[in-house]
């Protein structure tokens, strides 16, 4: 198969699993695209927007970049990001592209494929941003002769298919910033998973995912990372595309996987090590947990502890947080044979008043229970997603 004409219908020769499962990939992504797009799975060499001045002759659209832009990744084919890489590909790119920032491109030449007969496809911030064209020609001039251009970028790609790629340096930022991610390991538990993943993912295999989707946050803009075994592996990207179709809107995969977090950072957890005691931060008031604390829980380890609301029955039914039970506090005194056991208990409400009386009620009665509440205001809206405020 030439590279620089992606398979159409019956014609061309035997179609790799990589293949028919983007074509699948296309097809899922093209729904979600908030304007026309192509209908054929591998679209023409057939350029949207009008050359301008300065631009490479030869550019594609989106839809022939996302023949190839593909787990596992194909061969035959290189797609380079033109942008700078802690700003911007860092943050997000296409999947399986590499990059040469355009004022580095002689510096880092050597990652351009030997092979000059090999399709490249540079692209950038869109279509008033030249770095892609700018370092088409350079490839030209060193001799490459299957250069292509996506000038509308990576804007575009956002736009049309809603799944982006992160590195895996950018992806440890958010743990440091404390920015609420969840991140989702999409490889067989038992095999990969237990046996060392990413510090803080969950566990939600591809296999299974439609049966452990409610393990996903309920806020449908909260960052969601899918990973799996490296640029070989397409569950990762299987998973996000089932992301976006419930609706989540900030999807990225992470194609380089845990072979290369392990690489970079050493192996991560094992099951037996994720499953292990929660670090509980303890705030101002006796037998509170911090805000941080708790959503460092609910996104790195939600199995650690039991939640327990005790609004209303009628509250509960509106809106809860995900994985709660519940037991009113004015029923407290005379359920708390129903406290669920073997880990800590954290209680909320509306407030922090009334789970604050359910652990002042614990402490009362001596039970052999670690139990905590969360001092802070939780504000449910009509979809169920909450946000949590200091008192």
């Amino acid at each position: 198969m030439n590279p620089s004409s992606p398979p159409t219908g019956k014609g061309y020769r035997h179609e790799t699993d990589p293949q028919r499962h983007h074509r699948r990939l296309l097809a899922a992504l093209c729904c979600f695209a908030p304007g026309p797009v192509a209908t054929s799975a591998f679209a023409a060499d057939a350029p949207a927007t009008a050359a301008r001045e300065g631009w490479y002759g030869h550019r594609v659209d989106g839809a022939f970049v996302a023949g190839y832009a593909v787990l596992p990744k194909p061969e035959g084919v290189t797609i380079v990001d033109s942008r700078p890489a802690a700003r911007k590909y860092d943050r997000g790119h296409i999947p399986t592209a590499i990059n040469i920032p355009d004022g580095q491109f002689d510096k880092l030449v050597d990652l351009l494929p030997a092979d000059k007969n090999q399709l490249l496809i540079f692209y950038c911030e869109g279509v008033d941003c030249m770095l892609s064209h700018q370092s088409a020609f350079k490839a030209e001039r060193l001799g490459y002769t299957n250069i292509k251009v996506y000038a509308e970028g990576y804007p575009d790609w956002i736009a049309r298919f809603r799944v982006g790629a992160a590195s895996v340096p950018y992806y440890t930022l958010p743990l440091h910033d404390g920015v609420p991610i969840t991140v989702v390991d999409s490889r067989p538990k038992e095999r990969k998973y237990d046996k060392g993943h990413i510090p803080g993912a969950i566990s939600i295999p591809d296999a299974q995912f439609d049966k452990l989707r409610d393990r996903l946050p309920t806020d449908k803009a909260r960052e969601l990372y899918f990973y799996c075994e490296g640029l070989a592996c397409s569950l990762s990207s299987d998973s996000a595309v089932k992301a976006v179709r419930l609706g989540y809107t900030n999807v990225k995969v992470v194609p380089e996987g845990y072979p290369m977090w392990a690489k970079l950072y050493g192996p991560g957890p094992t099951g037996e090590m994720a499953a292990a005691k929660p670090t509980i931060q303890a705030g101002k008031e006796a037998g509170s947990i911090t805000i941080a604390s708790f959503e460092r829980i609910l996104r790195d380890a939600p199995d650690t502890i039991h939640l327990v609301d005790v609004r209303a029955e009628k509250q509960f039914r509106a809106a809860t947080i995900k994985g709660a039970i519940n037991i009113p506090i004015d029923a407290l005194e005379d359920s708390l044979d129903e406290l669920p056991k073997g880990r800590p208990i954290v209680f909320f409400c509306t407030s922090g008043a009334r789970s604050g009386d359910a652990y002042d009620l614990i402490k009362e009665k001596k039970l052999p229970v670690e139990a905590y509440f969360l001092d802070a205001n939780v504000k449910f809206d009509k979809d169920g997603n909450y946000r949590l405020e200091e008192n």
